[in-house]
């Protein structure tokens, strides 16, 4: 998702994501990111150990804002802050509803959304089952506090590529409880 993400914000990419899991019960990124107008190209589709997987190529785009409620939750839970973070350099507002289940997972995701990109600049407002992001204005630079939580700080390192300033994250080594190669991968892909 941080990936795909970088890959639409930041002008002048294409990246080629290889091997993803499209597994209709987690692809809800992939239909939101394509109702906000996103260039994602899904090839080479294919069944590996009984799972759908594909290839993705991914393009920077101007984004638009959606709404993200109902039953496409459960298939994006997990990505609702980088989609947030999508939202926020979109054109339009982006309505997230029914998304209660953030306020309980490694921190509360919607307050800690809602804090940090409005540190950044962006017209952010949480709602008591999500937030109304505001978009298209540009971001800054800021001290993001990741709470500790892996997903945060993943979400504002790609966040920080697609802003203007310097952006500090406080924690940044929690990417290791999921992904300790985090930071490295993403600076392969500025090269």
């Amino acid at each position: 998702a941080y990936f795909i993400a970088a890959g639409l914000l930041v002008p002048n990419s294409e990246i080629l994501l290889k091997n993803v899991g499209i597994n209709p019960t987690r692809d809800g990124i992939l239909q939101v990111i394509k109702k906000m107008g996103g260039d994602l190209q899904i090839l080479n589709q294919r069944t590996i150990s009984g799972e759908p997987v594909a290839d993705l190529l991914v393009r920077h785009s101007s984004l638009n804002g959606t709404v993200i409620e109902g039953d496409l939750i459960p298939t994006l839970i997990d990505e609702i802050p980088i989609l947030a973070v999508l939202a926020s350099f979109a054109e339009g507002t982006t309505v997230i509803r029914n998304a209660e289940e953030l306020k309980v997972k490694e921190s509360n995701r919607i307050a800690v959304m809602v804090e940090n990109l409005t540190a950044m600049g962006a017209d952010v407002t949480e709602t008591e089952d999500g937030m109304i992001i505001r978009g298209g204005k540009p971001l800054h630079g800021a001290v993001i506090d990741s709470r500790k939580d892996h997903r945060i700080a993943m979400t504002f390192a790609v966040t920080a590529l697609a802003s203007s300033g310097e952006t500090e994250i406080l924690d940044a080594d929690c990417v290791n409880i999921s992904y300790p190669s985090f930071y490295e991968d993403l600076k392969k892909l500025q090269a």
